[in-house]
């Protein structure tokens, strides 16, 4: 692989801003492990519940989370344009929105898992409909309000590639610690409360509230600890400005399109993931234990994506981890987990790798395309950039679920017998490992393949900024 020399940022403006502390780097951490204690927390937990708790199949959870990505259609997009349209304030242009909509979005989360402590007789179409509302206002409506403005905010508080990628990085590691928190506060519940609903049922109840507590402070401290940093346009965006600026933004388009694929595997396998631990490697408490080899990846990756941006560039990168991904992917499909469950971890481990550096970029490479935006067009729409990128993840994520949900179906899994507490028929557990494996493996490949047409380089960038500065410059003077 030829190695790439990226030029250093131009002295402009923007990089005589103070260089960002740890401080700051580790609010922005904060603000995204508060939102994976509820994005997460469904993409991880809500179909075992729904399946061992209320008694809902697989399919018809999975559909859930396509349908409900219409709605998302409209709330990210809407959302998008409200934060364009807003003048900053005391608190800037995005805090503002995470210290209002958090603590609802905290509460939805909860409710999600409440269904049998709130109507503990509910079943059949009631749960359906109590399941898509509280899903709807956590995910579409409250998260929306919160982790648009949030992710938003990052190419406002700086414009140097290497800050960038460890701002990328920071935030990677507050999910993963929120991520891995989940694992292990959550399978030991499972794990104790095996072919018992009920106690699963009070379990969740309780831990979920407390996350209401741990979210909050979270949320508060990315709030105080975290500000705009980068000059901007003052005039507020209009409308057209914005979809004039999304038709010709063609990094955004690619980037875009290699979110859902990789989404969509990375969701199928989170959604299937507990399913493997505990119906495969016949334990669930390797649910935690794979999560952690997973999470372990991104403090291996994390310290070197300032340095894959540096010497490779962002989309080498990407391909070279999910290449990585891919194998992992073949160890978890083919591997003798059932005799032999530790190749579990490993194969988590090499996935882990993939997603965690893929990840990292991918959140480094949608703050670039803002700037590419406002160089084509003259318009900076931090907001409704990152609602259309924010709605792809999501599309990605919701077809994850949906063919997660279709792959249990397909396994032979019977929710009617889990919620009961009854064993599974013979064939599903392996059915359910090879297809967890091909799933996540066959989109990574799908999303490589996308990303090698990324039109964006490091390069060209560099670029990008400088000109960008130069017209600011020249509007001063």
């Amino acid at each position: 692989m030829a190695v790439m020399t990226v030029p250093s940022a131009p002295a402009t403006a923007s990089t005589a801003v103070p260089r960002l502390t740890l401080r700051n780097y580790l609010a922005y951490a904060a603000g995204d492990a508060a939102n994976n204690l509820s994005f997460t927390m469904a993409g991880m937990f809500l179909i075992l519940y729904y399946t061992n708790v209320v008694g809902l199949e697989g399919a018809v959870i999975g559909t859930m989370f396509l349908a409900v990505r219409f709605i998302d259609a409209i709330t990210d997009v809407v959302t998008g344009r409200i934060v364009d349209a807003k003048r900053p304030g005391r608190l800037g242009k995005f805090r503002p929105f995470v210290l209002w909509f958090s603590f609802p979005l905290l509460v939805a989360s909860m409710a999600i898992y409440s269904a049998k402590v709130f109507f503990p007789g509910i079943a059949g179409t009631a749960a359906v409909v109590y399941m898509y509302a509280t899903y709807i206002l956590m995910g579409s409506v409250f998260y929306t309000l919160v982790n648009i403005p949030y992710g938003s905010m990052a190419p406002t508080v700086t414009q140097v590639p290497t800050e960038r990628g460890k701002l990328a990085a920071f935030r990677g590691y507050g999910a993963a610690i929120a991520v891995l928190a989940l694992a292990f506060i959550i399978s030991p519940q499972i794990r104790a409360n095996t072919g018992n609903p009920a106690g699963l049922q009070q379990s969740l109840f309780v831990t979920t509230a407390a996350f209401v507590v741990v979210g909050m402070g979270l949320y508060l401290f990315f709030v105080f600890n975290l500000k705009e940093r980068v000059a901007r346009p003052e005039n507020p965006v209009t409308l057209r400005d914005s979809v004039r600026t999304l038709t010709k933004n063609k990094p955004l388009g690619w980037l875009s399109l290699g979110a859902v694929l990789f989404l969509t595997g990375l969701t199928a396998l989170s959604t299937l993931g507990s399913y493997v631990a505990i119906y495969v490697q016949r334990d669930a408490q390797f649910i935690a234990w794979n999560i952690l080899a997973q999470t372990l990846a991104l403090f291996v990756v994390g310290p070197l994506v300032p340095t894959i941006v540096r010497t490779i560039g962002k989309r080498t990168g990407y391909v070279g981890l999910g290449a990585v991904m891919v194998v992992g992917a073949a160890v978890l499909a083919f591997a003798p987990l059932s005799t032999t469950p530790l190749y579990g971890p490993v194969a988590f481990f090499l996935i882990g790798i993939g997603v965690q550096g893929v990840n990292t970029l991918m959140w480094a490479l949608e703050a670039d395309t803002v700037e590419y935006g406002e160089w084509k067009t003259g318009q900076r729409t931090e907001g409704t950039t990152y609602a259309v990128f924010s709605f792809t993840r999501k599309m990605g994520q919701a077809i994850g679920g949906l063919v997660g949900g279709l792959a249990l179906t397909w396994a032979g899994f019977s929710a009617a017998s889990a919620s009961q507490g009854e064993a599974q028929a013979d064939g599903v557990a392996q059915n359910i490992q090879h297809l967890a494996g091909l799933l996540v493996g066959g989109f990574a490949l799908a999303s490589i393949a996308v990303m090698l047409l990324y039109p964006l380089t490091e390069a060209k960038f560099s670029e990008i900024t400088a000109e960008i500065a130069e017209r600011r410059g020249t509007k001063a003077s």
